[in-house]
């Protein structure tokens, strides 16, 4: 009986594999497009298509001039998809995001006037610019997917992704975002500076005389049925037991034979944590053009879906220790399935 049954999950993922190898074709494709104007940064763009593929929201940290605006534009391009960039600025208020309530003069009535975040790809440049207020509704329609204007409700229009950036190196007049809001972000992606080759590459391609065009290669809606088909990818309960094992480390790392990491945090992952490693590790998996989920994969994007869900004590920024030493302590230390 058993062996029989082994045969039947055999045949599914076999099925899986070869329904995930025609349906994530698009990822080459998409990945071809912005290579013509994204040199290196495989990284972002990998966790851009993640984000896009389980509806998650993504939090970018790098410093001015490493292409964050440009992968965002080029994406959303080579997807038909529309796009909006927002700067924030100490003076943004929520009706300049979201929209407002304009009284026409002639029909003697109020109209509606849709703001900038009614698009496919927000770009929320220098999120921790803004005031909170406008921060929180941002934070609504991320969450709710829909945004209130006086007292209509408007859905948002699917795919949306949020891209925010972060720049680590000014804190001079900004609003941190509150542990909570960070929450609400499925990964945060570091970016670092190219190589010296890509950037002798990066170099030419601007002195260029004609820029490249990029060309739509997917269509909205092909990302949303894509999305259903990321949830078929398998994932086997030793896979699931390792990312509980993972979190439940952050909270109580003494569980795990870590003691000494007790002192340096002050508060682990919440059960987004889980949730959003699992939705991540089926979506990487599905990049890679594969039916099931191995411990690879959560390993893959765990650093990016850990790093802001984990808070330091003083003790640990006294000794320098960032949440990226925490992990990979935690990595090492969790025995893989």
């Amino acid at each position: 009986m058993l062996h029989s049954m082994e045969n039947v999950a055999n045949t599914d993922i076999r099925a899986i594999n070869e329904r995930i190898a025609q349906e994530s074709a698009f990822v080459d494709l998409i990945l071809m497009e912005t290579g013509k104007n994204i040199i290196g940064q495989k990284h972002m763009i990998e966790r851009l298509l993640i984000g896009l593929l389980t509806q998650g929201h993504i939090l970018l940290e790098g410093v001015p001039g490493l292409a964050k605006t440009l992968a965002i534009k080029t994406l959303s391009q080579s997807i038909n998809g529309k796009f909006s960039r927002i700067q924030f600025t100490p003076d943004l208020l929520p009706a300049d995001l979201v929209g407002t309530m304009i009284y026409n003069q002639q029909e003697n009535k109020f109209t509606i006037k849709k703001g900038p975040v009614f698009a496919n790809f927000i770009l929320a440049d220098e999120i921790n610019r803004a005031p909170a207020k406008v921060q929180s509704a941002l934070l609504e329609a991320m969450q709710e997917k829909q945004v209130t204007i006086g007292e209509n409700t408007f859905k948002l229009e699917e795919p949306f992704l949020v891209l925010a950036t972060q720049n680590p190196i000014e804190q001079e007049g900004t609003y941190p975002l509150p542990e909570a809001q960070m929450d609400r972000f499925m990964m945060k992606v570091v970016i670092t500076y190219p190589t010296k080759e890509e950037e002798q590459l990066i170099i030419r391609q601007n002195l260029q005389a004609k820029a490249s065009t990029i060309n739509t290669v997917v269509d909205p809606s092909q990302i949303v049925a894509a999305r259903e088909v990321v949830k078929m990818v398998y994932m086997d309960e030793k896979i699931e037991r390792y990312i509980l094992d993972i979190v439940f480390a952050t909270r109580k790392p003494e569980d795990y034979k870590l003691p000494r990491l007790k002192p340096l945090i002050s508060y682990g992952g919440s059960p987004r944590a889980s949730i959003n490693l699992a939705m991540a590790a089926k979506a990487y998996a599905f990049i890679k053009r594969r039916g099931y989920v191995i411990p690879e994969d959560v390993r893959a994007i765990c650093y990016d879906v850990m790093r802001h869900r984990i808070g330091l004590t003083y003790e640990a920024e006294a000794e320098n220790i960032t949440t990226e030493n925490i992990v990979n302590e935690i990595l090492n230390a969790v025995e893989v399935p």
